[in-house]
């Protein structure tokens, strides 16, 4: 693996953009992402420097992704920290401080070369460095039917907690939350 993990930072914007567009052009998309091509497609560049420069409100995000020496992006992964006492991204009360982790993509190219682990490796840890707050736990949501993504979860340390949700805009499937079983 030939590549820089790092985190995305306010300049980086045109390439969010071009990496998050692509995301949502693979063939799992559907079942992956909660977003569509469409209409990521016209969101205006203030949206796009938003959410690469990170915090969003009083929620702290940061993204992480895998750079090539030629300055070309393979993956991505997005830390969100959701506060206790607050609502999380999806309107539900938080018990306690938590990392959930979203926007997960891979080349189709490089799955299976160790990237999506080196991007959860940082993003894992920077949600367990931060100072304030202290998360007590890491998530994520995954589709009922992305039986591969999941394996990788599991493979990882994350399991199941029991908790699941329909899919916005299709109540008829659900995304199950897995939590990480032990801190790395």
């Amino acid at each position: 693996m030939n590549h820089v993990i790092r985190a995305v930072t306010a300049a980086d914007w045109r390439q969010v953009k071009k990496l998050r567009l692509d995301a949502l052009q693979d063939p799992v998309a559907g079942i992956a992402f909660l977003d569509s091509y469409d209409n990521a497609a016209v969101q205006s560049d203030e949206f796009w420097q938003q959410r690469a420069a990170g915090s969003r409100g009083d929620m702290i995000a940061q993204q992480f992704i895998a750079e090539r020496a030629d300055g070309s992006w393979d993956g991505s992964v997005t830390v969100l920290i959701e506060r206790a006492g607050r609502a999380d991204v999806l309107g539900r009360p938080v018990d306690d401080h938590q990392a959930h982790l979203v926007g997960v993509f891979v080349r189709p190219e490089r799955r299976g070369t160790g990237l999506a682990r080196a991007l959860f490796d940082a993003a894992i840890a920077f949600a367990h460095e931060l100072d304030e707050p202290k998360v007590s736990r890491v998530r994520l949501y995954v589709h009922q039917d992305n039986q591969r993504a999941e394996a990788f979860y599991r493979k990882i340390g994350f399991t199941r907690s029991g908790h699941s949700i329909p899919v916005p805009g299709d109540e008829s499937s659900l995304e199950h939350e897995l939590v990480l079983a032990s801190r790395p």
